[in-house]
């Protein structure tokens, strides 16, 4: 016997627990939006099962199963109580597509089917979903009505980037950095990527000096070519002017281009590779002091070259650049110094960095940081263009993440508070992640999701290496993507009604804070169900 009922996308369901959430039997949706639902179901014995969905156009229907994932660190032992879980073990998290209208069900186990509606080209009204599980003569329907609103959500305005990987891809698929076989997989990853909300993506001048052990390499992938010759360097942007019409293909937006100085103290340059007397080799790395001369004078002259580059290109205003990854107080002056540096070579950019002291900005070392969720109140108010970032620290103070362990409304809160703070733009440093901590060796992602029990697993990766070089999504992707969604539609409703009228339907009564929110699921489905209902009324 198998047995079935539909329930929001933000639930997790696990074999071993029967789900107690509500079940969803209506949902609204605005014309141009994807929105999902979940089939949670149990069966008393193995056996192949038969899906059907009717009721909506079958090429806007996507069906996935939920796969559990294993995670041997869930969250380090200071983390705070909005958890589900705490324990190694499984976790549902991948979204493998079903195919042929059938999956299999365990004996014993709890499970659900993701099932994803794309509105476009539905008719506005109320939409009765069929879904029909069968096993053997054995049916079992559940009905969920879903009202698509004739309005439009709009662009996205907010800037968002999850640090994109170039060499995981190629070290996961085995194939040589920018062949065209890598190429091919990255533009997969790519358009994923900008399908599900981020249209700003880091952009390797030189290989990003992230996540590297001090003396250690990643390997080299370096869009701009360099020649050194006896007293000046040539430098060639066609495997840049590559990947600026790919990415632009795909509908990103936004470059942002990778840090000109190493991570956490901006000591050294980053790894950059030349051709020099026919051979190539490394001209800059661990071995530099970033305030050599010799690095200064290539800084200068590579500025001058990439700068016209991006004007012929017309992308100027779509640039951004780093100068160093999350810099401590203690690194200040070195910071300040490099900073300096990059707005003299670089003036009329905008320069971004992941940095959460306050003094950076009060000093005029950034005009434009990016402070961690747990650290924005200092900057709210001060800064021109607010941002904001997590990674696995952002883990015990209720601010909004997306480990496998958290429940889903922690993830999807994130695009309300963007909202209410007015934010310009979002970073996270883990689109696809999968080497151990350092990059000192190449994990299974499938296996192994704690970058080898370093970070909480969901912080390293949002996507699964998919066979063809195509990418498997996982449920917390989705997610955040609904968040944006969530974002979208309140914009929407600030032009029909405005701000003050917005946020006060949205979030009512609610001071909400990145660390003092409505938790669970029913909150944030309710947001979302009077948002669309001002929508549809003031249209």
């Amino acid at each position: 016997m198998i047995t079935s009922r539909t329930v929001s996308s933000l639930e997790k369901i696990f074999h071993d627990s029967e789900p107690t959430c509500a079940s969803l039997s209506e949902m609204s949706m605005l014309g141009n939006e994807r929105a999902s639902f979940q089939l949670a179901y149990f069966s008393d014995e193995d056996t192949q099962c038969g899906i059907s969905v009717s009721g909506w156009r079958p090429e806007n229907i996507k069906i996935y199963k939920v796969v559990e994932i294993n995670s041997d660190l869930p969250a380090f032992e200071d983390s705070d109580f909005y958890f589900l879980r705490k324990t190694p073990g499984l976790y549902p998290d991948m979204l493998e597509p079903v195919e042929d209208n059938s999956f299999f069900a365990e004996s014993g186990h709890y499970g659900s089917l993701w099932i994803e509606l794309d509105a476009s080209g539905e008719s506005a009204g109320r939409h009765d979903i069929f879904i029909t599980v069968s096993k053997g003569k054995e049916t079992v329907t559940n009905v969920i009505t879903v009202d698509v609103i004739n309005a439009k959500l709009p662009e996205q305005e907010l800037m968002c980037t999850m640090w994109f990987h170039c060499d995981c891809l190629a070290t996961y698929y085995k194939v040589d950095v920018f062949s065209e076989e890598h190429w091919n997989i990255i533009e997969n990853y790519v358009r994923n990527a900008a399908n599900h909300g981020v249209n700003f993506i880091l952009t390797p001048l030189f290989t990003p000096p992230l996540d590297t052990e001090v003396g250690g390499e990643r390997p080299t992938v370096q869009l701009v070519d360099v020649k050194k010759t006896k007293d000046d360097y040539e430098f060639g942007f066609d495997k840049l002017d590559r990947w600026i019409d790919m990415c632009r293909r795909c509908e990103i937006k936004y470059f942002e281009m990778s840090h000109l100085f190493t991570q956490w103290g901006a000591e050294h340059a980053p790894k950059i590779v030349a051709e020099v007397d026919g051979e190539k080799k490394r001209i800059f790395g661990w071995e530099t002091d970033a305030d050599s001369e010799e690095y200064r004078d290539f800084l200068h002259r590579f500025a001058a070259a990439l700068t016209a580059f991006i004007d012929r290109k017309g992308i100027r205003n779509f640039c951004r650049f780093h100068v160093s990854d999350e810099p401590s107080l203690e690194q200040y002056e070195v910071y300040k110094k490099r900073a300096d540096l990059i707005a003299e070579i670089f003036p009329g950019f905008k320069v971004i960095d992941a940095l959460s002291d306050i003094e950076f900005f009060d000093k005029g070392a950034v005009k434009y940081p990016i402070p961690s969720e747990d650290h924005v109140e200092d900057f709210v108010g001060k800064v021109d263009e607010f941002w904001t970032y997590y990674c696995c620290g952002q883990h015990n103070k209720n601010v909004p993440n997306r480990f496998f362990a958290m429940p889903s409304a922690r993830n999807r809160i994130l695009g309300t508070l963007l909202y209410k703070y007015n934010a310009t733009g979002f970073l996270q440093w883990g689109y696809n992640y999968w080497y151990s901590q350092f990059s000192k060796h190449e994990i299974d992602p499938f296996t192994v999701t704690d970058a080898g029990k370093a970070f909480p697993s969901g912080d390293a990766f949002v996507v699964y290496p998919g066979e063809d070089g195509q990418p498997i999504n996982s449920l917390r992707f989705k997610v955040f993507y609904d968040g944006l969604q969530d974002l979208a539609a309140m914009r929407l409703l600030e032009s029909l009604v405005g701000r003050e009228k917005a946020l006060e339907i949205a979030i009512q009564d609610n001071e909400l804070t990145f660390q003092k929110y409505p938790h669970g699921s029913s909150y944030l489905l309710a947001l979302r169900e009077r948002v669309n209902k001002a929508i549809k009324e003031n249209i």
